[in-house]
């Protein structure tokens, strides 16, 4: 019994396999130990007990309208999850008479009103993605830039990985409905908009109280002064790149470093930890041909653990760049979904090992400091090294999949059609 609370214990405080991760490579736990804790991270069922990717998009679905207020944050096996699960399918019969659909609910208010929520709440750089998509198939034009536009806001949900507590406290604490209210309330969140509940954003969390202001901290002491996601540019990422301040580390923000470039995730495995990897704590992670194309499918494997060799030194943090993705319950200073991707020969298709490049989340640049001449004399040279499928699946995937900046989505997929069904199939 005691072994057991120990390691519930140890999950509750950490709560996150990769730092598990990295204490085994520096020798602090035994594999055993590693084994024990990685059992006893989830209690129950449900989704990621931080705020990871289905947590975010949990909040955005209710910031968006597209759920009854307190969706969010309710558990899995909490008895209120079922009372709300009735409470919908009430809701969407009435709606069906009611002829509310979510085309009337999904306007670009309601994704500005998205943006500001997530980087409130901390949430994943996946939910960039996820937006754009969506809102590409409503026909909504929502870029990246709208990120930059909107994401300069305090995080005041203090949850991990950016901050210290889980979703189940953020529940008793009140959840959404009381973020959603602070916003509100200072004018950065529109509250005016038709949710399907019938009722304005307003009127479903105007009454919403805050029961523990260290899990929801005030706007006045938040938990980073600017924790949205940052989208960044320059002549390493054309169409951008985006990182998320809120689990960075600070004196990173503004860095410049000499490049270690891994071409596949495979070559990761192989060289991390190989000893005579010219790599210090100055240098650079990149990892390419892990995007859209390029994976396929864009896998979340861009947070690359740090070489053995310095955490057993004390480094805990290095700016790794890709344009693959990562866990929403992943940390670090990592630059994601860098556009356009390496398999399709972007400018990180051309990076060499010892290339210097620099990273300033302020001005939201990434630069590639290489002058264009060689640049260029480079890219002629270039030939892709990812194959595409000769058919099947994979080849239409392939083919059809958008860059990161416009959602990773099916490009015969964008826009709204609606098109109805003009007879029986039998």
């Amino acid at each position: 019994m005691v072994r057991v609370v120990f390691i519930f214990k140890f999950c509750e405080l950490h709560s996150n396999n990769r730092e598990f991760t990295s204490q085994l490579e520096k020798g602090e736990i035994t594999i055993e130990e590693f084994m024990d804790a990685e059992q006893g991270m989830a209690r129950s069922a449900g989704s990621c007990m931080t705020m990871g990717t289905a947590s975010s998009m949990a909040c955005m679905v209710e910031a968006l309208g597209m759920s009854l207020p307190g969706n969010a944050a309710i558990p899995a096996v909490d008895s209120r999850r079922k009372v709300l699960s009735q409470l919908s399918g009430r809701r969407i019969v009435e709606m069906v008479y009611e002829d509310l659909k979510p085309s009337k609910i999904l306007t670009k208010k309601a994704f500005d009103n998205a943006i500001v929520t997530n980087g409130a709440v901390g949430g994943s750089t996946n939910v960039v993605l996820h937006l754009i998509a969506i809102a590409r198939r409503l026909g909504i034009d929502l870029k990246l830039d709208d990120w930059n536009r909107l994401s300069n806001v305090p995080t005041i949900v203090n949850l991990q990985p950016s901050g210290e507590f889980l979703m189940e406290e953020f529940f008793y604490a009140g959840g959404l409905p009381v973020v959603l209210k602070a916003l509100i309330e200072r004018g950065l969140v529109s509250g005016d908009l038709m949710q399907v509940s019938g009722k304005t954003l307003w009127e479903g969390v105007k009454d919403a109280e805050n029961f523990d202001d260290k899990v929801i901290r005030s706007v006045e002491n938040p938990l980073s002064l600017n924790g949205g996601i940052a989208v960044l540019k320059g002549n390493l990422a054309p169409n951008g790149a985006v990182i998320k301040p809120s689990a960075a580390t600070p004196s990173l923000m503004k860095h410049k470093g000499p490049a270690v470039v891994f071409d596949s995730i495979e070559d990761y495995h192989v060289g991390i930890n190989d000893e005579n990897l010219e790599i210090d704590r100055n240098s650079i992670m990149v990892l390419r041909n892990c995007g859209p194309v390029g994976y396929p499918g864009m896998a979340e494997v861009a947070n690359m653990t740090l070489p053995a060799k310095l955490l057993k030194t004390g480094v805990t943090d290095m700016i790794r760049i890709s344009d693959a993705r990562m866990s929403g319950t992943a940390y670090g200073t990592v630059i994601l979904h860098v556009s356009p991707e390496a398999a399709i020969g972007g400018p990180l298709a051309l990076v060499q090992n010892g290339d210097m490049i620099q990273v300033d989340v302020e001005s939201r640049t990434l630069h590639l400091d290489v002058p264009d001449a060689e640049l260029e004399a480079r890219k002629l040279k270039w030939k892709p090294t990812v194959e595409i499928a000769q058919s099947g699946y994979l080849n239409l995937f392939q083919r059809s999949v958008l860059q990161a900046d416009e959602g990773c989505d099916f490009d015969f997929l964008v826009g709204k059609r609606g098109s109805t069904v003009k007879r029986d199939s039998h």
